[in-house]
């Protein structure tokens, strides 16, 4: 009873988001500016959370999601401008390929564990950017023109599809195994689950909505290259889930939006926006190394303020 009171207020309050932001947009009150920044949010909340799942709730260090990026950016960019077919089919082929490369690469490394399974993500990021850099289909190093299609409802859509399986996936008897091996996975192997295939779920779901944000990342801008897809693209995602707190979804999102923010006023000084980010991760790690909502949600604090107000109340 009490998650599907959740899912329904989750689903109002989406609502009530949407309604709101596309109203400011068709009234012209946001501009093309803010409309453009709110999709690039809602891109960077889909990619953050879907590497929430698998390095903050299977724990699993990877930093190759710009791998997936690439996949499905390139991928739904051949769909709708070379085969020409509709937006959304690109969007659905871009997440499809990209979790068949997340299984592709999974299957192999997820033996590994800590700094080896980084390198070998790393390397595998680094092999995709390079395929397309060198496949003249697709514009090589020069990169390819796309059409502009991605949208602010395009963008809202995916994010709330995004957030719900991924929230229902961690709440669940799966999520739960997930869980059990970050925090100690001899003792879930010897317990019976199969660490393998939850650690290969769960990179190939990440992936998959990775693939998604390609898609929307590749049709919000009119050429995409495999220059925007190398190392520091992966290390941008793996800021946001490290800031926001390592198994915390509400965290994630958190980071995003506020990295967002950065990022965009600081467009016109790259290197600038890479020292903040340094200084942003330093800081973090020597004051608060669980980041910034640690394994909590938002709905654990609601329930902490509940619980002290009761405490409050029978007291006096």
């Amino acid at each position: 009873m009490k998650k599907a009171k959740r899912f329904w207020l989750f689903i109002l309050l989406a609502v009530v988001i949407y309604s709101v932001v596309q109203l400011l947009i068709a009234t012209g009150v946001f501009g093309s500016y803010y409309s453009n920044t709110l999709i690039l949010m809602a891109i960077n909340i889909i990619l953050a959370v879907s590497l929430h799942l698998v390095i903050g709730i299977t724990g699993q260090f990877s930093i190759g999601h710009a791998g997936f990026l690439a996949v499905g950016a390139y991928i739904s960019a051949i769909i709708t401008m070379k085969l020409e077919l509709p937006f959304i089919v690109g969007i659905i082929a871009a997440g499809i390929i990209a979790t068949l490369a997340g299984l592709v690469v999974g299957i192999p490394t997820l033996r590994l564990r800590g700094d080896y399974l980084a390198i070998a993500t790393l390397g595998f990021a680094e092999i995709i950017r390079i395929i397309f850099l060198n496949i003249d289909y697709v514009g090589g190093a020069a990169g390819m023109q796309v059409s502009h299609y991605t949208t602010w409802t395009y963008a809202f859509v995916c994010l709330v599809i995004t957030i719900l399986v991924i929230s229902n996936f961690t709440n669940s008897r799966h999520g739960r195994a997930c869980i059990s091996i970050r925090e100690n996975e001899v003792a879930s192997d010897a317990m019976g689950i199969n660490t393998t295939f939850y650690k290969v779920a769960a990179f190939a779901i990440g992936a998959f909505f990775a693939g998604v944000a390609g898609a929307l990342y590749a049709h919000n801008f009119y050429i995409i290259q495999p220059v925007n897809f190398g190392f520091l693209k992966s290390f941008d995602i793996l800021i946001f889930v490290v800031l926001g707190g390592l198994g915390s979804l509400s965290g994630s999102v958190i980071a995003a939006i506020l990295l967002t923010i950065v990022s965009t006023y600081l467009q016109g000084f790259p290197e600038t926006r890479m020292i903040i980010y340094s200084l942003v991760l330093i800081l973090v790690m020597l004051y608060r190394p669980q980041g910034l909502m640690g394994t909590r949600e938002i709905t654990d604090l609601l329930r902490f303020k509940k619980f002290r107000k009761g405490v409050a109340q029978h007291v006096k």
